[in-house]
């Protein structure tokens, strides 16, 4: 078994397709990369591509469910039905609970936050218990945080090569529902955001997703 130094990551995860399979299958870049394979290669992944094809109202609402999950690292089937479950149960616009939701994990917020350069990095920062939500170490990515939360990494994970590269950079701007130190490597939840708060770097339709839940 290889063992993993305290002070990096490994650099794989549990999630078998490749980010840049993901954006090629969309047609998008999903995460805003300069690099993404999309940019060069736009047709569909395999080896000769394939055209695109004129979706049905169903195949578009199935698309837009399978983008918004995989650009939140990969969600499962059931863990994201779940968290639809919980914005449907919600008073006030479905979509609108959908993104708040997916927003308050804790994988999500450390990706805003530029504390980990993807959401598959925040994941694994999470798992391997470097992440503090008001204190206390939470190793749960999915886990979802309140508003007022403080979130930050542990002082003896501040020198992973990973965490310090994507805080030197800063690639994204925090969005206003964040608040960020780099300094501290600590930010807090300020509140839940609506879909024009976030920074998605494509356009993003949770009413379609909520469409195919309810067909």
């Amino acid at each position: 078994m290889t063992k993993v130094s305290k002070n990096t990551l490994p650099s794989h995860s549990k999630r078998t397709a490749p980010k840049g399979k993901f954006t090629r299958v969309f047609g998008e870049n999903l995460w805003g990369k300069d690099k993404a394979p999309v940019a060069k290669r736009p047709n569909n992944p395999g080896q000769h591509g394939g055209r695109r094809k004129k979706m049905t109202d169903y195949g578009v609402q199935l698309r837009e469910k399978q983008k918004m999950k995989a650009y939140y690292g990969g969600v499962s089937e059931r863990q994201f039905h779940k968290i639809y479950v919980e914005a449907a149960r919600r008073k006030g616009d479905t979509s609108e609970n959908l993104v708040g939701l997916l927003e308050s994990r804790l994988d999500s917020l450390l990706y805003r936050m530029n504390m980990a350069r993807s959401m598959f990095a925040a994941r694994q920062l999470i798992n391997h218990k470097h992440v503090m939500v008001n204190g206390k170490v939470i190793n749960i990515a999915s886990y979802r945080c309140s508003p007022n939360d403080v979130i930050e990494l542990r002082e003896k994970s501040r020198a992973i090569p990973q965490v310090l590269e994507a805080v030197q950079k800063m690639e994204r701007q925090v969005p206003e529902y964040l608040t960020f130190t780099p300094a501290d490597f600590k930010g807090s939840f300020v509140r839940l955001p609506v879909l024009d708060d976030v920074p998605y770097p494509v356009q993003m339709n949770p009413n379609l997703v909520v469409e195919f839940y309810n067909r």
